[in-house]
């Protein structure tokens, strides 16, 4: 799955085109690295998000197309 999609069913970014230009703008990592939008998301891949000052760290648990919004928080695990 792409890594604009994944941040977008997981909840993380409420949505797409958010995703996208966060991924664009280099305040995405995948594996301590900067992904663009197109990365394919694995089980295990650790993912960091810059929001302003705020960093949030998670790292994937599960990957799926479709997921409710009850569930979506199931899918990654957040590191401190």
């Amino acid at each position: 799955m792409r890594l604009d999609k994944y941040l977008k069913v997981s909840r993380l970014i409420k949505r797409r085109t958010v995703a996208n230009e966060a991924c664009d703008a280099g305040r995405v990592l995948v594996n301590g690295k900067v992904a663009r939008a197109s990365y394919d998301v694995k089980e295990g891949d650790r993912i960091e998000i810059q929001f302003g000052q705020r960093v949030t760290k998670v790292e994937v648990i599960a990957v799926a197309e479709h997921v409710a919004k009850a569930d979506a928080p199931a899918m990654y695990m957040e590191i401190k």
